[in-house]
């Protein structure tokens, strides 16, 4: 079903991308003849206001997976999906007291590099291999594969068409300005993508009320499908091997969100760039206000679709034109590029805007930490040792620039997942859990050793696959299938990083016949010092949580 644009709606989008290209150029552009550095180029010249980390932190993570996965999602199985939303509100405030004065205290421009410092450079190298590869052929692809996939239902635009669009859209000002260009774009990209979304949610729940308004909108999805407001599956619900219950809140789910909030060279490289510390740790709370609000334009539109399409009444208001490329089971992605179709003209542009704002400002930052970690964490390691600075951001625009063409050849060959933000969070889910053991003790934990690191991470692979097996039905039949457990994917993470763990304190006790090891991190509790603004403000996060697990928990 292709959405029929108007004139005002190409302005809007047109207004958008000359307004995103030109500030993003002009960010971009070497001041008073200085040319960049790497520290310029990579880390913003550790220059970025709270406000800005805060807006760049969303902009980064909310995507193509969250605006059509997620709406998927919660078309597919309801609000619960919202737990990765609202529970990274939590996680932020964590990552923020605890893991960053760390990361700053060190000076590092990478995770990987993080690693070297506290482990070896053998480990930092298998890891930053891997966040290459990670970046590249998971992330990167996926952003372009649901991106071209939005246009292409919404324009009609041939997908590859699309997607080749998307990354020269991402590549015009991130490859040349680096960290700055899109951290400063991304304060803009999120304006769009907050407004558009809401301009979406509202239109969603005005078309199930009649016109009689959200409020009244959101009354009706809520008791013509009250199924799909609850937040804790249990185990009679066939979506409960995504979101397994109680575990999702005291299981898995903190494996995910530790990860990607915490050791994710994309996200984290943000406050990494701050002005200071106490900068980075506002733009963090920033971030996780703005995480409590994204439910209402990511998942609230999926569930009223839902309501949508099983209501003979709207549907026959809607029109025959409703009919075409209906989101159902098995096309549960559909839902929000579905919506679209029926926005009013100018509303489709600033919607389609906001979608494209979600898109290209994920690219842009994956872009940008994928050549932040093969230029300083590869290139200079191990290819020149003595690169000038001026060389190290040229490499830094070259691997950028081939990690985008590998994503572009690869991205079309992703058809046919359904429901793709559980698939991502899924098989991301393998490598986590083995990544997470590692840091958690090396942070906090001074006897962690760095060949127990090292076989943790490696053990760790061996450990998700054999979780992997019982519920995958592989061995169904073959009469070894009770060795294998079945449990949801979000309780093997779990257990594999447990299992991790506790071999990574085991082999290390057991190397260093438990004396400190030399690299252990001194810590006192002035290290997790945190100013009153952002103790009040943590605990009003903890309690909106409260609150709204407290009214949606059955």
């Amino acid at each position: 079903m292709e959405t029929h644009f108007g004139f005002i709606d190409y302005l809007v989008f047109a207004a958008y991308a000359i307004l995103i290209l030109g500030v993003g150029l002009w960010v971009s552009r070497d001041k008073d003849g200085h040319e960049k550095n790497a520290e310029d180029y990579f880390l913003a010249s550790k220059s970025l206001p709270w406000w800005a980390i805060g807006s760049s932190l969303i902009a980064a993570n909310i995507s193509a997976e969250q605006f059509i996965g997620m709406s998927g999602s919660g078309f597919a199985l309801g609000l619960a999906i919202a737990s990765y939303e609202w529970m990274a509100a939590l996680t932020l405030i964590i990552v923020g007291k605890y893991f960053l004065p760390i990361f700053i205290e060190k000076g590092i421009y990478t995770i990987p590099e993080f690693v070297e410092k506290r482990f070896s450079t053998n480990l930092k190298t298998i890891l930053a291999v891997f966040w290459i590869a990670l970046y590249v052929f998971v992330n990167l692809t996926t952003v372009l594969y649901l991106g071209g996939l939005a246009i292409e239902t919404i324009l009609g635009v041939k997908m590859i068409y699309a997607i080749i669009g998307l990354a020269l859209f991402a590549a015009a000002y991130s490859l040349y300005g680096g960290l700055s260009a899109v951290a400063w774009t991304d304060v803009i990209q999120v304006v769009f993508l907050l407004l558009g979304g809401l301009v979406t949610t509202y239109l969603a729940l005005d078309t199930v009320s009649n016109g009689a308004g959200a409020l009244e909108g959101m009354k009706a999805i809520y008791h013509a499908a009250p199924e799909r407001f609850v937040m804790i599956l249990d185990e009679s619900n066939p979506e409960y091997t995504n979101l397994p219950g109680i575990g999702v809140l005291i299981g898995g789910l903190w494996v995910a969100n530790l990860y990607y909030w915490g050791f994710n060279q994309y996200i984290i490289q943000r406050t990494l760039a701050a002005k200071s510390l106490k900068e980075a740790q506002k733009g963090i709370l920033l971030a996780a206000f703005l995480k409590l609000i994204i439910p209402l334009i990511v998942v609230i539109p999926g569930i009223a679709a839902y309501v949508i399409i099983n209501d003979p009444e709207i549907m026959t208001r809607l029109g025959v034109s409703a009919l075409e490329n209906l989101p159902g089971v098995g096309t549960a992605d559909r839902a929000y590029p579905w919506l679209l179709h029926f926005l009013p003209t100018g509303l489709k542009g600033l919607a389609f805007a906001a979608l494209a704002a979600a898109i290209v400002s994920s690219l842009a930052s994956m872009l940008n930490s994928t050549s932040t970690i093969f230029t300083m964490d590869i290139y200079k390691v191990y290819i020149n040792k003595n690169s000038s600075e001026k060389n190290l951001v040229k490499i830094g625009r070259w691997s950028a620039g081939m990690a985008l063409i590998i994503a572009v050849i690869i991205a079309p060959l992703l058809g046919g997942i359904d429901q793709a933000f559980q698939f991502i969070q899924e098989y991301t889910g393998i490598v986590s859990p083995g990544i997470l053991a590692v840091f958690i003790p090396g942070l906090f934990w001074r006897k962690t050793t760095n060949k127990a690191a090292i076989w943790g991470a490696l053990i760790s692979i061996p450990i998700a696959m054999y979780f992997k097996v019982g519920p995958k039905g592989w061995l169904v039949g073959t009469g070894f299938e009770d060795v294998f457990p079945s449990l949801p994917w979000m309780d093997q993470m779990g257990l594999t990083t447990l299992i991790t763990i506790i071999f990574v304190v085991i082999f290390s006790l057991f190397q260093n016949k438990g004396e400190d090891d030399k690299k252990g991190i001194s810590l006192s509790p002035k290290t997790f010092y945190t100013t009153p603004l952002f103790n009040i403000c943590s605990f009003a996060i903890m309690i909106i949580l409260i609150a709204v697990y407290s009214i949606f928990w059955k």
